[in-house]
């Protein structure tokens, strides 16, 4: 048993170590739960807010970092989906917002801001007004109020990878598998490796078509496609259109069209196709085009995470599946 002056020198310990913990409460550190050689990351955010640049209205805000994670929450991931689903989307939106956080680059679309709500740029967002056209005035309180579960529910917690935040990239839907990233933007992260994604079959967007006219695609892809004969728009001709390298996943790496090369990536872009995993069919004066899933295919598909939260998997489940040899840690407070 302790003797009269252990205790109090015990009991005098301890409030030094919360003394030490309250004077130090200002400044957040990510702490990793396995020990790395690197240090952690330092984020300065003791009032947890953030600079947004708002592109529809442009003006620059700074608004509570919870509250800006719910506008885009609403806004990247459908409502109905699973409260798990919902919880690992909150994290990777934190996670994608803190790491901007500590670029020391300033960006040039946005000079004054850490984020904006362009989808094309940063993340999507919608504000209260947004939700509730969207929404209605009666599913928003109830819509809102998942959005904001699982955002308090996963209060502080971020993505890392060798006590780093991870650049958290997601999509809509994978083609039941996601791409690895050097095929996508050619450098090799860690993280960003392409794993099985069965769920992606439940998505809307799994498989679509779409038609495109011979002079809608010379215009966008600089080709002459309308100058070639009519009997050789038919079918799936490989002396009009051939896939020269394909990705590990299938995906269409580069293709040449009308005999110029082009990378699979910028042809999706230019001709808006839902993703780099495409078949076609020529038809006279247009092409059909029938993709298969939607987005890049990198990092997290949003469709098939909701399939494993259906399943029963939760939220960190879901991250350490789609993002390779990470770690969910949770910042100080």
């Amino acid at each position: 048993m302790l003797g009269g002056d252990k205790v109090r020198k015990l009991i005098a310990l301890m409030f030094l170590l919360v003394l030490i913990g309250v004077i130090v409460l200002p400044v957040i550190i990510v702490s990793n739960f396995k020990k790395t050689e690197e240090p952690p990351v330092v984020i300065d955010t003791s009032e947890q807010n953030i600079t947004v640049y708002f592109h529809q209205t442009d003006e620059t805000r700074v608004v509570p970092l919870d509250d800006y994670l719910v506008g885009v929450l609403a806004a990247e991931m459908p409502v109905d989906f699973e409260l798990e689903a919902l919880k690992a989307q909150a994290i990777t939106a934190r996670t994608y917002a803190l790491r901007r956080l500590t670029l020391s680059n300033a960006n040039e679309i946005h000079p004054e801001a850490i984020v904006c709500t362009n989808s094309n740029h940063c993340q999507a967002y919608l504000s209260s007004e947004d939700m509730k056209e969207r929404w209605g005035m009666i599913n928003y309180f109830i819509n809102k109020s998942k959005m904001e579960e699982a955002v308090s529910s996963t209060k502080n917690i971020v993505v890392t990878y060798e006590g780093r935040l991870i650049e958290p990239v997601y999509h809509s839907t994978s083609t039941g598998r996601t791409e690895n990233s050097e095929d996508v933007w050619l450098n090799k992260i860690p993280y960003l490796r392409s794993v099985e994604s069965p769920g992606d079959k439940e998505s809307p967007h799994f498989q679509e078509r779409k038609t495109l006219t011979l002079g809608h695609i010379d215009a966008a892809l600089g080709t002459n496609l309308q100058a070639l004969p009519a009997s050789t728009m038919q079918g799936t001709n490989q002396n009009v259109i051939k896939v020269l390298e394909n990705t590990s996943t299938n995906r269409v790496r580069k293709l040449q069209i009308d005999g110029k090369t082009l990378m699979g990536t910028d042809i999706r872009s230019a001709l808006g196709l839902n993703s780099t995993q495409f078949t076609w069919q020529l038809q006279g004066d247009k092409i059909i085009f029938t993709t298969t899933g939607f987005g890049h295919g990198v990092g997290m598909s949003q469709y098939g995470a909701n399939a494993m939260a259906k399943s029963g998997a939760n939220f960190e489940q879901i991250l350490k599946h789609y993002y390779t040899g990470v770690e969910l840690q949770t910042i100080a407070q």
